[in-house]
């Protein structure tokens, strides 16, 4: 296949000289003499017609784009994630992979594409006036648009540089791109442009790229029939998707072969030949519905961290794949038996002593809801706040033996209550933690000071709007699951506040490194000894407190919480390296069936830790 470059020189307008007109002869009848005169208003208006193309041409042509760097007009970059195993699970952005020279493009390939999107596309100039006359016709034929009538470089120019639009004046630049790419290319660089640019479906772009999404092989090992198939995907991506409609693609990719024969690039014996090759398509990655919710977290966090960098990336994150699926189906088994609520929703996420981010589910279904409720919800927290109350209160000096009344409180017009109605005299902090008094912890976070509350928490790593009122012992400050569960981190690791992270390393497709997270060294938060205490108070919450039902049989600690009228349900607690934040709740905020935090969320969490060898 060569190019049509060489031979006669064509002809422009500037080397045409018009004849000059022949003089009319004075005796004409009136008749002549008005036929003349409409000839000469309609070449009048001829000349100022073309006078108006010719203008809008010379106006479009000082609009065209540079033409220097074609090969690197890209679309948007493709990010995979992969686990902390190495597998790839999640894909976002288009694909596409390193430009593909007409050398390395099988013959066969182009065969099909000219056979089937444009069969005189060695003999026009961009445009094809035989195929926009023959779609013409089958147009009126049919009484509606069947056919373009677009030749492929009329395609390439429209996919470099324009937007879809049927004006005019984009049609008028069509051409004149069209025009200007046969003669700035040779017909083997413009299929090759065109091919590394077309869209193949599911967010693939380019031929290389097509190849390895749909075959799992690279370009010099495609068949003819894979082939035919991939130029039938580009009439329609989604219908042809050999992905998604395999019977459907195989029937197009017959009409193709078809085009080919008609062609004259395939006898009818080899067509019969072919048409019995056995595809095999690549399957998709094996996602878990959970894991979404992890993607999309990730996903902004990679942008931030590598966005100016213009290349395919993989994202190596924390994700850990065995306690993932542990995590949802501790959450959903646990939400499935409470079948007379469907509208309940959970959240869990699973972080280790560093901050890592091992596990995290974000909802029930994530095909039904992508809000993630581990990140992206601000709930009441409840008592699980408490610690940060409790461990402030022990930092300035007071012990979990302390005795503070537990006696009914009135601040200003507000009364805090006990969730059991019952008060008690004395209590001490040991006691009030464990069973959650929220009069003898509110009492306690007025005695020490508001203040001091709000700054261990900050300390603790939670970075939402804490407001300053007396309420805020009880946890009526919104917070994000996956921030709380961070804070317990803190606590369980020597006093140690983390960060919450999922990213371990970013890489271009080349394996470049682009971004690598490294080790804090962050400033404890407390003494050892009161950081010690702590964790004992908690112990006690799980072993004889409100948090029984998480009792798994091995050292643990933890604290329930639920917020106002049982609008919120949490546990969050910790055993050998691992942090578990759990939410239960309603996404519109209507109160729960008094669910509790050590109720579901409890056991949810305990089927969690049971199932972690």
């Amino acid at each position: 296949m060569k190019s049509n470059k060489k031979g006669k020189k064509r002809q422009t307008a500037s080397t045409i000289r018009p004849r000059k007109p022949a003089r009319k002869s004075r005796s004409i009848s009136k008749r002549s003499g008005f036929f003349g005169s409409f000839v000469s208003i309609a070449a009048l208006c001829s000349i100022w017609g073309l006078a108006i193309l010719l203008a809008i041409g010379v106006y479009q042509a000082t609009q065209l784009p540079d033409l220097s760097d074609l090969e690197f007009k890209k679309r948007d970059i493709a990010v995979s994630l992969s686990d902390s195993r190495g597998q790839k699970f999640a894909a976002y952005g288009d694909f596409y992979l390193e430009p593909v020279t007409f050398n390395e493009i099988p013959g066969f390939l182009i065969e099909a594409l000219v056979a089937t999107e444009d069969r005189r596309f060695f003999q026009h100039w961009g445009i094809d006036p035989l195929s926009l006359a023959r779609a013409a016709i089958v147009n009126l034929k049919q009484g509606k648009i069947k056919q373009g009538g677009s030749t492929l470089t009329q395609q390439l120019a429209k996919n470099l540089f324009l937007v879809f639009d049927r004006s005019v004046e984009r049609k008028m630049r069509e051409l004149l791109l069209a025009f200007w790419l046969e003669m700035s290319f040779t017909k083997e660089q413009i299929l090759a442009l065109y091919l590394n640019r077309v869209y193949f479906g599911s967010g693939v772009f380019g031929l290389r790229a097509a190849v390895l999404y749909y075959f799992g092989k690279p370009v010099s090992e495609l068949r003819l029939y894979e082939a035919a198939m991939l130029i039938g995907i580009l009439k329609a991506p989604s219908k042809y998707n050999p992905r998604t409609n395999l019977n459907i693609a195989k029937k197009r990719t017959a009409q193709v072969l078809d085009n080919m024969m008609q062609a004259g690039f395939l006898e009818k014996n080899a067509l019969e030949k072919h048409a019995k090759y056995t595809v095999k398509i690549k399957p998709q990655l094996n996602l878990q519905k959970g894991t979404w919710y992890f993607a999309d977290w990730i996903r902004e966090r990679a942008e931030a961290y590598a966005s100016n960098v213009y290349l395919n990336k993989r994202v190596f994150t924390t994700l850990d794949p065995s306690l993932q699926k542990k995590a949802e189906a501790a959450l959903a088994n646990q939400l499935n038996r409470v079948n007379s609520d469907k509208q309940l929703e959970g959240a869990v996420v699973v972080l280790d002593a560093t901050g890592k981010v091992l596990a995290m589910v974000g909802g029930r279904n994530y095909f039904k809801s992508k809000f993630n409720r581990a990140t992206q919800s601000r709930r009441q927290p409840g008592s699980v706040f408490k610690p940060v109350v409790f461990l402030a209160a022990l930092s300035t000096g007071l012990s979990p033996e302390t005795v503070i009344s537990d006696q009914p409180l009135e601040i200003g017009s507000w009364r805090p209550k006990n969730l059991d109605g019952v008060y008690r005299t004395q209590v001490s902090l040991r006691q009030a933690l464990q069973m959650s008094y929220n009069v003898a912890t509110v009492r306690l976070s007025e005695r020490i000071g508001r203040d001091l509350t709000i700054k261990m928490a900050y300390r603790l790593g939670i970075n939402s709007k804490l407001d300053d009122k007396p309420s805020l012992a009880l946890g009526s400050s919104g917070v994000s699951l996956i921030n709380m569960t961070a804070a317990y981190v803190a606590i369980s690791n020597g006093g140690f506040p983390v960060e919450p992270y999922g990213i371990s390393s970013i890489v271009t497709e080349k394996g470049e490194l682009i971004y690598t997270r490294r080790e804090q060294t962050p400033t404890p938060i407390a003494s050892s000894k009161v950081i010690k205490d702590m964790n004992r108070m908690l112990e006690d919450v799980i072993v004889s407190g409100t948090g029984k039902k998480a009792n798994i049989g091995r050292t643990a600690a933890g604290k329930t919480g639920t917020s106002q009228d049982y609008r919120d349900a949490w546990f969050i607690g910790y055993s050998e390296g691992l942090t578990v934040g759990v939410w239960v709740g309603r996404d519109d905020n209507r109160p729960m069936r008094k669910i509790t935090g050590g109720s579901i969320p409890a056991k949810i969490w305990a089927e969690f830790m049971v199932n972690v060898p």
